[in-house]
């Protein structure tokens, strides 16, 4: 979007320039309308390389035709300039072939003037202007499609830097669930079993004993039954493959920044560190704050983001992700966001999304576990 308000401005002042050193008529003002239309619908036509010339040399013909010399005037030295900025586009998007005959055409409409008898400027001059202009084009064909195969083997290189980094961490990540799989079974196998071995005997000894001893008995079943609880949720633990936490959500940042080159400002405001969360309240923030960040990326084409953690009057846990945004658009929550507010209200939260004065926002409070069930 940049480079067409350029353009326009370039045009604009060029064909502005050249309609002023005549008199202007409808003629000129149709020829500039036809000029700009041509012009710029040549842009749909990038990839068809020879209709994209064709109307690029229709534009030649329409400015040749509209500034067309009148008798006994002043020679137009800016149409030239309108040439070159023809010429130009051509050498950015097309061939150097089709770029090529289209500067031969350029010379010849620049030269029908001179052969014609009308006022212009001297063929001799034109012929060194067209050849200085077509030298300048093609040093800048060969820099600019230099510069085009560097970026695209850069981008070549760090995808696949991507692609490995990720298989790494994915490595390391099976690596690890690997082994909380096999210490949880090795907890199941061993206490668990030990355990759920010596509660049968307690019962089967309670039901032997006389009163004092059945209550004693009766105690220490209690006891060993808390243990294989505990035990079984151990177990449960190390086997869920959920992660969660701050130092969970730090990794996740690291990552995100060594990966994408995002900017990420993190800010963790007194008492959000301590805030008392569940497991599975950290995990619903790990995974909005995950699905933030991606859906940032995604759609939002910047790299600054904001994330903010707080605990307001030690009552709720609140987090925010902020991006700033070049232009507000109308958006539709997808699947991602979908999930992401479904995640929130499942464990008693609450989720905005909105956009304002040029940020997008994802805010999510959550309530914080000691005070709700005390």
């Amino acid at each position: 979007m940049p480079s067409y308000w350029l353009w326009l401005a370039i045009l604009g002042i060029s064909w502005t320039a050249a309609i002023i050193h005549t008199s202007i008529t409808p003629q000129h003002l149709i020829g500039t309308a036809a000029f700009f239309a041509l012009f710029f619908i040549s842009a749909l036509y990038k990839r068809r390389e020879t209709i994209f010339t064709m109307i690029l040399a229709s534009a030649a013909i329409i400015t040749t035709l509209t500034l067309w010399p009148e008798p006994l005037t002043e020679p137009n030295p800016h149409t030239l300039f309108i040439y070159s900025l023809i010429l130009g586009k051509a050498v950015l998007h097309v061939p150097k072939w089709y770029a090529g005959m289209l500067g031969v055409l350029l010379l010849g409409v620049a030269l029908a003037p001179t052969m014609l008898g009308y006022p212009s400027l001297s063929a001799v001059f034109l012929i060194l202007y067209f050849s200085m202009v077509g030298l300048g084009f093609i040093a800048f064909y060969h820099y600019y499609n230099s510069h085009k195969e560097v970026t695209a083997r850069n981008e070549a290189l760090l995808s696949e830097y991507r692609k490995v980094k990720r298989q790494v961490a994915a490595s390391e990540h099976l690596v690890r669930q690997e082994e909380r799989t096999q210490i949880a079974r090795d907890i199941h196998d061993s206490v668990g079993h030990k355990l759920t071995a010596l509660l049968m005997q307690i019962e089967v000894s309670r039901l032997k004993a006389d009163v004092q001893t059945a209550s004693d008995l009766l105690k220490l079943k209690e006891l060993a039954k808390e243990s294989l609880d505990e035990t079984r949720s151990a177990v449960k633990t190390l086997k869920q493959d959920e992660v969660g936490g701050i130092s969970a959500i730090m990794n996740l940042i690291r990552k995100l920044e060594s990966e994408n080159f995002l900017r990420i400002q993190f800010s963790l405001k007194p008492g959000a560190f301590s805030a008392a969360l569940s497991n599975e309240q950290m995990i619903t923030v790990y995974r909005a704050i995950q699905e933030a960040l991606t859906n940032m990326m995604r759609h939002s084409g910047g790299r600054e983001v904001s994330i903010t953690f707080e605990a307001p009057a030690g009552e709720v846990f609140r987090f925010e992700v902020t991006n700033p945004l070049k232009e507000e658009r109308p958006y539709t929550e997808g699947f991602g966001l979908k999930s992401m507010r479904e995640r929130v209200e499942n464990v008693s939260g609450q989720l905005e999304i909105f956009q304002g004065n040029r940020q997008f926002v994802v805010r999510g409070t959550l309530p914080i576990q000691d005070r709700k069930e005390g």
